[in-house]
This record gives structure tokens, C-alpha cells and sequence, in this order.
């Protein structure tokens, strides 16, 4: 069924810190481009008013390092009205519905606490504003499996799952969308993507920082729910699923889906907790804090693909560098022919992708060095992906769900799966091992794989 475009944009929270850092540049990308010229209505509790807000944008344009004609940004202030009001109370949503002029299909952009999704959700359920429209819901969806589906159900009282659009900012990245390019536009690879030559996936994504003033956000998460569960899990879709049936997202996301549901779910043996040295003394961090800035965990896929092929995870803050990676360790060929053909400690054939800061994939074989006796070395095929004016994860996401593209979007069933997989071990599991910063985290995650770690670009 042929989507339509969003006719207008309400914004809840666009006071707040997301709108200021992400969502702001991104309609200012958009409007730029020629992609954005519908009425967008922020909504707040702070009393400002229009003016206020709109100086609100222009902050947060110059502190992004935006440049470009001053038209653009006087064409976003005249497209932005303000409504301020309480979340709780029905007149706020009266004065939205007075705002939209009539709108016949609007997005809604949760830019929210989690605790006020229901609320939102529901009041606009009530004031008869759902109808023909669209909403935009932040990560985490839930923080743990009962909770994801609570609000699913809620969700799903008020839109229907194809008006739903759960933002995963991760899916937005060009990086991540070039894995499910690169798996299935490539006839070389499909032969040994499977359990027959490829022996173990890593995926690493750190970062060189601690949590700043993020403190009461970790202590209600770690990183485990923060970035395991979510954008780590889509990354191990992306690379397990099976071939979809066409490109259209229903068939992305049913595959998808079915790599989700075959997770072996977590037992708190196949997973290591770690907290950086003076993560306690954090601000609005508690002083017996048993919450993880560091995890690492084994994760199997049960199907007939990927029977016995271990995941490796890991991701955690201070640790030596911020980049994301992904690495496919081929087996060793079935006979050493040659002599010193693997020195100890050094890895098989791999293809491995950098996902962050910078893209890139590499091919790594073995080549013979010159001479009569054979004896070789690993090198790397380097491909450098990043190209210059890649879109914007958010600019990207947020033009998609005006359209009604949902490619780049989680569904619910997709939701629930992942939750599921990481529910047994949200509560039961070993305390957190210590360790120090600039480390790659505690010697307990060393004994589930010799890890491959990420350089420095």
C-alpha cells in the first residue's frame, strides 16, 4: 500500500536535550534539501514562547557547526509553532489539535523520558489525533520483556504497527545499512556465509569516554540494555538473516525478525559484567553501584545457517578507543600444507567491517613472500567506504518516517524477540568485575574468545 507524507510534525520534549543536539540539525538538513515544508509543532511544559524556541533552533545550529544560507533557517522558523502544557493534561492536546489546523496526517516525535511514551500515547488516542497519523518512539522501547510489550499493547491501542516507527539511530548509519548491501549484492560471499567455513563473529563497539552527566540515566540501564540489546542485536540480524524476498522493509523485517526469535536466550554464564575504576564516584551514580559500563557475552543463533557459529559481543566504556567493529573468522583450511601457514596467536582468512568513526571493510588472506621456501603473511584488501555528504543517521530516520518508509525501523515482534533474549539475565547474574580505564575491560571477557581489538583511525 502506497504510504503518504506526513503533513505536519509534532515534536513532544523539544526543549529538551535530543531535539536541541539531534533532531533540530536535522530538520534544518531537511528543510535545505527541499524535503520538509510542513508546519512542525513543539510541544513542552516550559512556558516559552514562539520566538523563545525558535532562538532555542538557532543555538542549536551554530553549536552543531551547520553552515548555509540564512533563508534555510528563517524557512524553519516559520514553520515551527509552540505549545506549552503538561503531558497529563487533556487541554494540552486540545491546543495541539488547535495548532495542526487541520492536518490530516500527522507524525508524532516522542523525544521523551520512556515513562511518558504511555501517557503521550494514550492522550493522543483521546483527543482523536491518532487517526491518519504516525509515531516516532526513542530507544530504549521498554527495559525489559514485560515492559516491551505493556507498551507495545499500549501503542497498538491507539496506531496501527505500520504507523509505528521505533527508532533504532544505529539502522540510520550508512555503515550499518551497507552490511545488508554488502551481504546480498556480492554472489562471492553467500557460499561461505555459514557454519561450514566461518568459525566466529565478533562485534566491538567502544568507546574511549565514561558516562559524563549521564549517571542517573546508566545507573537505570548499563550498557547492556544501552547498546547490547538493541543496536548490537541488530547488527547480528543484519549479518545472520536470510536472504529477503525482495527489498521492500516488510521482507527486510520478517527476516530479520526470525534471526531475533532463533537467539538462544542468555544464561548469566555466557555473559561478563564489568565497571570501569571510579564509575561509583560518578555523579548521580549510586556508592555500591553494581550497574555495568562493560559487557561481554557469547550468543548462539539456532538455525540450520548458523548451528554451532558463536557470536562474540562485547561493548563498554574507557576502553582504549572509540570504534565499532565487526570481524567474520573464517576456519582454518582443513589440512596445513604449508609450513608456519598460522603463527601462533594470529588469526584465519577474516573479513572485517569498521563501522565507526570511519567505514571501511577489509578482506584479510594469506599471500606468499618471495623466495623458494613457502612461507607467507596475512594481509588485508582495504576497501574505504566513507564517502563525503553520507546522510545524517537522524536527517535520514526522521525524512523516512515522514515519508512512511519503515525499512530502517524495529518492529514489535522484532522487539519482543531481543527482549527475550536478554530478559534471564537482566537480574540474574555475577557482579560486575572492576576494571581499569583505558583497558579493554576486565580479564574475566578474555576467557570467552581472544578478541580482536579495534585501532585507533
Amino acid at each position: 500500500m502506497a504510504q503518504s507524507h506526513s503533513d505536519a510534525l509534532v515534536v513532544f520534549g523539544v526543549t529538551g536535550d535530543l531535539a536541541h543536539k539531534q533532531i533540530f540539525p536535522a530538520l534544518y538538513a531537511l528543510v535545505k534539501k527541499g524535503a520538509l515544508k510542513v508546519p512542525i509543532i513543539g510541544v513542552a511544559s516550559p512556558k516559552w514562547t514562539r520566538e523563545e524556541l525558535c532562538g532555542h533552533v538557532t543555538d542549536s545550529i551554530k553549536e552543531a557547526g551547520i553552515t548555509g544560507p540564512k533563508h534555510v533557517l528563517a524557512k524553519l522558523h516559520s514553520l515551527i509553532e509552540f505549545v506549552s502544557g503538561d503531558y497529563r493534561d487533556p487541554t494540552t492536546f486540545t491546543a495541539i489539535k488547535a495548532a495542526l489546523k487541520g492536518a490530516k496526517a500527522p507524525a508524532f516525535y516522542l523525544a521523551i523520558p520512556p515513562a511518558l511514551f504511555p501517557t503521550v500515547i494514550l492522550g493522543l488516542g483521546t483527543a482523536a489525533l491518532a487517526e491518519n497519523g504516525r509515531v516516532i518512539v526513542e530507544k530504549p522501547f521498554g527495559r525489559d520483556l514485560a515492559s516491551a510489550k505493556e507498551l507495545n499493547s499500549v501503542a497498538r491501542s491507539v496506531f496501527p504497527e505500520d504507523s509505528i516507527f521505533r527508532i533504532d539511530h544505529y539502522l540510520g548509519k550508512e555503515a550499518i545499512m551497507n552490511i545488508l548491501y554488502f551481504r546480498f549484492a556480492n554472489s562471492f560471499l553467500e557460499p561461505i556465509w555459514n557454519r561450514n567455513y566461518i568459525d566466529n563473529i565478533q562485534i566491538t563497539m567502544a568507546e574511549n569516554f565514561g558516562v559524563a552527566n549521564r549517571g542517573a540515566f546508566y545507573e537505570s540501564a548499563g550498557c547492556l540494555r544501552d547498546v547490547v540489546q538493541n543496536h548490537l542485536f541488530q547488527i547480528v540480524a543484519l549479518l545472520a538473516m536470510e536472504p529477503p524476498s525482495g527489498q521492500h522493509f516488510v521482507a527486510v523485517h520478517t527476516e530479520k525478525a526470525k534471526i531475533f526469535e532463533a537467539m538462544r536466550p542468555l544464561h548469566r554464564n555466557d555473559l561478563i559484567r564489568g565497571q570501569y575504576s571510579g564509575y561509583r564516584k560518578e555523579p548521580d551514580v549510586a556508592p555500591d553501584s553494581d550497574v555495568e559500563t562493560f559487557c561481554a557475552l557469547k550468543l548462539l543463533v539456532d538455525s540450520w545457517r548458523w548451528e554451532g557459529v558463536p557470536f562474540y559481543l562485547r561493548a563498554g566504556k574507557y576502553l582504549p578507543v572509540t570504534a565499532t567493529e565487526v570481524l567474520v573468522e573464517l576456519k582454518q583450511p582443513p589440512q596445513k600444507l604449508f609450513d608456519y601457514a598460522v603463527l601462533p596467536n594470529e588469526r584465519s582468512n577474516y573479513l572485517r567491517f569498521r563501522l565507526s568513526p570511519k567505514s571501511a571493510i577489509a578482506i584479510a588472506a594469506r599471500v606468499k613472500r618471495g623466495g623458494e621456501e613457502f612461507v607467507g603473511d596475512q594481509r588485508e584488501l582495504f576497501l574505504n567506504e566513507e564517502q563525503p555528504g553520507d546522510e545524517p543517521p537522524y536527517e535520514r530516520l526522521l525524512g523516512n518516517a515522514m515519508l512512511g518508509e519503515g525499512a530502517l525501523f524495529t518492529r514489535e515482534d522484532a522487539v519482543e524477540a531481543a527482549w527475550a533474549v536478554v530478559d534471564p539475565v537482566l537480574v540474574k547474574h555475577k557482579k560486575v568485575q572492576t576494571y581499569e580505564r583505558g583497558s579493554w575491560g576486565p580479564k574475566e571477557a578474555d576467557g570467552l574468545t581472544c578478541w580482536h581489538n579495534p585501532a585507533r583511525d
